[in-house]
C-alpha cells in the first residue's frame, strides 16, 4: 500500500524544515570560517575569509628582507591562492549535502551545482601531489628564472 498524499506532504515539509535549519547553521559556520596557508618557502602566511577574500598576510621570521620583490610577490600570491582554494573547497564540501537527492522523499531529486563555474577549475582538482613524483612544484615558480626574476 502506498502512503497517502498527506503523509508524503508531511514528510516533505519536515525534510524541508530540517534542510532550512541545516542551511542556516551552515551559513553561520561559513560566515566565521577562515583558512591560513603558509607559502612553500615558509616566508609568508596568507589568510582567506569566508568569501575567499584575503583577510591577512604575515611575513614570517623577516625572511622577506632577503627576498627579491619578485620572490616576495610570488610567495604572497602562492599563499593567498592556496588559502582561497582551501576556503572554496570548504564551502563546496559544506554545501554539497544540500544539493543531494532526498532519501526520504524520492520526488526531491536534488540539483547540480557547477562548482567549477563558481570557483574555477582548480577547486575540483586533486591536491597537488603526484604519487609518482611527490608534491608538485608551485606553478608560480615556473614564472621565475633561476635568479628569482621573470
Amino acid at each position: 500500500m502506498t502512503e497517502s498524499l498527506e503523509k508524503r506532504l508531511e514528510k516533505a515539509m519536515a525534510e524541508l524544515q530540517a534542510a532550512q535549519e541545516a542551511v542556516a547553521r551552515t551559513e553561520r559556520e561559513l560566515r566565521s570560517a577562515s583558512f591560513s596557508v603558509l607559502s612553500s618557502d615558509r616566508a609568508v602566511r596568507a589568510t582567506a575569509g569566508p568569501q575567499g577574500e584575503l583577510t591577512g598576510i604575515e611575513f614570517l621570521e623577516n625572511k622577506y628582507r632577503d627576498m627579491s620583490p619578485q620572490e616576495l610577490a610570488a610567495s604572497v600570491l602562492e599563499a593567498a591562492s592556496a588559502a582561497r582554494l582551501k576556503m572554496n573547497r570548504h564551502v563546496m564540501k559544506a554545501m554539497a549535502p544540500f544539493a543531494e537527492p532526498s532519501s526520504n522523499v524520492p520526488e526531491l531529486k536534488g540539483f547540480e551545482l557547477d562548482w567549477e563555474r563558481i570557483f574555477g577549475p582548480e577547486v575540483l582538482r586533486e591536491d597537488d601531489v603526484d604519487t609518482a613524483r611527490g608534491p608538485a612544484a608551485p606553478a608560480w615558480r615556473d614564472a621565475l628564472g633561476d635568479e628569482g626574476e621573470d
